[in-house]
């Protein structure tokens, strides 16, 4: 179960008043997914799923990464990001 301050974390995020490019966006949901599920257990999305394709990737690329540590890593990160996008 997420900690309260991975929560907290994952709404300060949903909530910048700017919009962080791509890739930091990309960064954001594997750890994200990786906190919350662990590693990818879907197939990767097909030719013409651009975007599906991205997200996966981004997931994939945290694979092996315990649970725990992508949590810990994702507030880590959205602390570094908040100066810049609130």
């Amino acid at each position: 179960m997420p900690s309260a301050q991975f929560e907290e974390a994952v709404t300060y995020a949903n909530d910048f008043t700017s919009k962080p490019d791509d890739d930091i966006l990309l960064k954001l949901y594997g750890l994200y997914k990786q906190a919350t599920v662990g590693d990818v257990n879907t197939p990767r999305p097909g030719m013409m799923d651009f975007k599906g394709k991205y997200k996966w990737d981004a997931w994939k690329s945290q694979e092996g990464k315990s649970q725990a540590d992508a949590e810990a890593e994702y507030i880590a990160y959205v602390a570094e990001l908040k100066p810049a996008y609130t």
